[in-house]
C-alpha cells in the first residue's frame, strides 16, 4: 500500500506548483532571444514595405498625373493585393518569419491574417469557414479602429480642432 501513495504525493506536488516555480525551472531550457537582431529585421521588413508604398505612389503621381490624396487609395490597394498574392503562395509567411513584427504592423500585415484565416478555412465553406473565420482577428481590429476614430471625432468637436468642410 505504501509504494501506490508515492505517486500520488508525487503528482499532489507536481500539480501543487505555482507558476513562478514553474519559470524557475523551465528557465535554463528557454533559449536566449536575441532582441536587438529581432529589431533590426523587423525595422529593415517594416521599411522596406513602406519603401515600395512610397516607390508605388510616387508612380502612380508620375505616371497618372495624381497628386498624392488621390494616388493613396490605389497604392494601399495595391500593397493589399500584393500581400494577398505572396500569403496564397506561402512567401509572406517565410518573410513574416524571418522578419517578426516588421511585417505586422504595415496594411500589408492586416491583409495577410485576413488572407491566411480565409485559407485556414476555406474547406469549411465559403460562409461558415472563409467568411466567420476571416473576420475573428479583423473584426476587433475594425471594431477598435472604429471606436477609436468615434472617440477621437467627439474630441475634436467638443475642443473644436475640426476643419471647416
Amino acid at each position: 500500500m505504501p509504494a501506490k501513495s508515492k505517486p500520488t504525493e508525487r503528482k499532489q506536488r507536481i500539480h501543487n506548483r505555482t507558476s513562478e516555480e514553474y519559470k524557475k525551472l523551465s528557465q535554463p531550457y528557454v533559449p536566449a532571444r536575441p532582441v536587438f537582431k529581432n529589431c533590426i529585421r523587423a525595422f529593415l521588413a517594416g521599411g522596406l514595405i513602406c519603401v515600395i508604398g512610397q516607390a508605388i505612389q510616387t508612380g502612380f503621381m508620375n505616371f497618372f498625373g495624381m497628386n498624392a490624396r488621390e494616388a493613396a487609395s490605389p497604392t494601399v490597394a495595391l500593397l493589399i493585393l500584393t500581400s494577398v498574392i505572396l500569403t496564397s503562395l506561402g512567401v509572406y509567411d517565410k518573410l513574416a518569419q524571418w522578419a517578426g513584427a516588421g511585417t505586422a504592423v504595415p496594411v500589408t500585415g492586416f491583409a495577410n491574417s485576413m488572407c491566411s484565416a480565409a485559407l485556414e478555412h476555406r474547406a469549411e465553406g465559403l460562409v461558415l469557414g472563409v467568411g466567420g473565420n476571416m473576420f475573428k482577428l479583423a473584426g476587433s481590429v475594425i471594431v477598435f479602429g472604429t471606436v477609436a476614430a468615434f472617440i477621437v471625432g467627439i474630441v475634436y468637436a467638443l475642443m473644436g480642432w475640426g476643419g471647416s468642410h
